[in-house]
């Protein structure tokens, strides 16, 4: 049986002064990674955190953050990383809400901190990772400074544990408007990261880069991976993350092997961040996920790293990564990529609403079941009904799958093809229209560079489609251009009508593209 802070202590005794974790000046070796998360750990449980207890984690990315998270498993308890970018009183929902033994964070969100909780905050105590030696208290509550975790001992506690523990809980975005906790044990992780590990070769000469922030889960492959071959992680700092151009820089400057990141990531470097005239050299492997990748952009950067290897991976919070397609070659058209084929501990089910299996080439709703399947929604044990239920997979057999949401279709070559969002299908004129199908025709057009459709409400045709759209820098295109350019392949029902053009699309903290907000700028 093996933990996911396992893979820590694993490396520190393989490769005890390689890299961990390098963030720009700053350098993190395996031996001082488990040491100091140990020590951590120790401080926790001198605290009262205990097995199966939750801690949140509020701070910047940074060498302790890591620390933190790994301390926090090591302590027999589940990291709750909330995005730090969020508000006080988002933080202080998710706390509440997951009923948190510890915090950690940094000195100048303490203030912040009791403003959030009203002198009520549900935790014992706080860690805080600045060097201060002091640091101001919340409510009374014990508070602990990094340089205080000097005093405990650095090896590593023994505190009983099985994988099928919680490891940590995500909070997404749900559609009641208040976030969901995803609970996934150490199980559901090491099934993604060690098939992930194996099936693209990270080994101890790898450098991970990691775009993706710590509440985001494309950040447990660059995480765990990276510890499970001794590999050094090279978390992009945060006064880096929202400029394309220096973030692809310094990963081609610093020669990072193994990049993984949102399609919209990879097109702002090929659009804003220069990287046509990097070198690229050193890439081995790229990985994306999270959002439909533009052909034409795929296409440009395959070029540009023509001695890498490519693969389309694809899997929302609730299973991390389920399928993925192995990108043998430079597509010839601008068709969408599938998204391939179960990974391995994992299996694919195309249901119709009777949650009957769809007949080969059928469109269906994909189900997942398998070793990457979330334990439920943190708290809310109606929400987990609906999106996890008993399905018979074979006669007399049953099982839990996840409920994607997700229309897709098997094609002849065993690939799953996704059709779009059961949520993004509205109707407009009577008609069913998939927004997804509209959005891939507009980014066919060489001037655009995103495109996103949304759905007005009207009282006459149930929905009026708009596109928003971001031009390629000097393109002149004009919004008659782009409706006559759908109206060459597309129905009139599905041509949208209304164009509007913006210097840039608003964006999740994960980096992808928030259509929530664009549908309430655009209602």
């Amino acid at each position: 049986m093996t933990l996911l802070p396992d893979l820590v202590s694993r490396a520190a005794g393989r490769h005890a002064q390689r890299d961990a974790v390098v963030m720009g000046s700053r350098r993190l070796s395996y031996a001082a990674l488990e040491q100091a998360s140990n020590r951590l750990a120790r401080s926790l449980i001198a605290h009262g955190v205990r097995r199966g207890d939750r801690v949140a984690l509020w701070l910047p990315k940074s060498p302790e953050a890591v620390v933190a998270l790994y301390g926090v498993m090591k302590a027999g308890a589940a990291y709750v990383p909330v995005d730090p970018g969020a508000p006080p009183a988002r933080m202080a929902w998710i706390a509440r809400n997951c009923e948190v033994a510890g915090l950690v964070t940094c000195a100048d969100r303490i203030a912040r901190v009791d403003e959030a909780f009203a002198g009520r905050p549900p935790m014992r105590a706080l860690w805080v990772t600045d060097d201060a030696a002091d640091a101001p208290r919340v409510a009374g509550l014990p508070t602990v400074t990094w340089p205080a975790l000097a005093a405990e001992s650095a090896e590593r506690p023994a505190v009983p544990a099985v994988d099928a523990d919680l490891a940590y809980v995500l909070y997404t975005s749900g559609s009641t408007g208040d976030p969901k906790g995803v609970m996934l044990s150490h199980r559901n992780a090491l099934a993604f990261v060690e098939w992930a590990g194996d099936t693209f070769g990270v080994t101890s000469e790898d450098r991970l880069a990691n775009h993706a922030p710590f509440h985001f889960d494309l950040s447990t492959f660059d995480l765990f991976a990276a510890a499970r071959a001794g590999a050094a992680l090279y978390p992009v700092p945060p006064r880096l993350f929202a400029f394309p151009a220096a973030v692809a820089k310094s990963w081609c400057e610093q020669r990072l092997t193994v990049w993984y990141a949102t399609p919209s990531t990879l097109v702002l470097f090929l659009t804003r961040g220069g990287l046509a005239s990097l070198d690229l050299s050193a890439l081995r492997v790229l990985l994306f996920a999270g959002e439909v990748f533009p052909v034409k952009y795929l296409r440009e950067l395959m070029r540009l790293a023509p001695h890498a290897r490519f693969a389309n991976l694809y899997g929302p919070t609730e299973t991390n990564v389920c399928t993925w397609y192995d990108v043998k070659g430079i597509p010839a058209d601008d068709a969408p990529l599938p998204i391939g084929v179960p990974c391995c501990n994992d299996e694919a089910l195309v249901l119709d609403e009777s949650l009957k299996p769809v007949p080969g080439g059928g469109a269906g709703e994909l189900w997942v079941r398998g070793a990457t399947v979330m334990q439920g929604y943190w708290g809310d044990p109606g929400r987990t009904a609906l999106a996890l239920q008993s399905i018979e997979v074979a006669p007399g057999i049953s099982d839990r799958a996840y409920r994607t949401g997700d229309i897709v279709r098997r094609r002849a070559d065993g690939d799953l093809e996704f059709l779009g969002r059961r949520d993004h299908q509205v109707k407009t004129r009577g008609y069913r229209v998939e927004l997804g199908e509209i959005e891939t025709t507009l980014h066919r057009h060489p001037a655009v560079d995103e495109a996103v459709v949304v759905a007005i409400p009207d009282e006459e045709i149930t929905n009026r489609l708009k596109a928003v759209v971001v031009t390629r820098p000097g393109a002149a295109v004009s919004e008659a251009d782009l409706r006559q350019h759908c109206a060459a392949t597309l129905p009139r029902y599905m041509v949208p009508e209304a164009i509007e053009f913006r210097a840039a699309l608003p964006r999740t903290s994960s980096g992808k593209v928030d259509r929530r907000a664009l549908q309430e700028l655009s209602s």
